[in-house]
């Protein structure tokens, strides 16, 4: 049964990747919506958040270049973002209704840098929470300026940690055999 849920996954991501067609694109989404009804608010807030801001940059860059070069680039901008929009909202679903940690199942290696990433992750977030948590009750919240300041170290402190965690992990990794 597995194996069957990994095809399908797989022919489905090829399949919207394969489709050219703005008109084809924009009959697949309602259908995604329908399927997804009972989630469907809150698959879109996530697909939004974690999208928004690349597609932004990459479009009003295309915007800009088809500007110069005097292209008119609209078609192809409402093309890639609805692609990326429904490979992100299917990933999104496909992954809120299958365990993921089942799904790379089939390779150990997989697994293996599947638990290691899940493991930072589940981390950095409760670091922030905690973070967070502490901000408030230490600042009050009139007070722009140590606002800012904590999101420049929140900054830091993540991107060392992060430096950090990477240099033991390969560590690790290389004893194991994976390089």
């Amino acid at each position: 049964m597995q194996n069957i849920i990994r095809v399908s996954f797989i022919s489905i991501v090829f399949l919207l990747l394969y489709v050219k067609s703005v008109s084809i694109l924009f009959f697949v989404l309602p259908f995604l919506w329908i399927i997804s009804f009972k989630y469907f608010i809150k698959i879109n807030k996530k697909v939004i958040k974690s999208i928004f801001v690349f597609n932004l940059s990459i479009s009003i860059g295309y915007l800009l270049m088809g500007y110069i070069q005097g292209i008119f680039v609209s078609e192809y901008l409402i093309y890639i973002n609805l692609k990326v929009y429904l490979l992100t909202y299917f990933v999104f679903w496909f992954f809120a209704k299958v365990d993921v940690v089942q799904f790379f199942s089939f390779s150990k290696d997989l697994s293996y840098l599947l638990s290691i990433s899940l493991s930072q992750i589940v981390s950095y977030k409760k670091t922030f929470e905690d973070m967070k948590l502490a901000y408030r009750a230490r600042v009050i919240y009139k007070v722009k300026n140590r606002q800012e300041g904590f999101i420049v170290n929140s900054f830091r402190f993540f991107f060392e940690k992060a430096l950090h965690d990477s240099k033991e992990r390969s560590l690790a990794m290389k004893s194991r055999g994976f390089f």
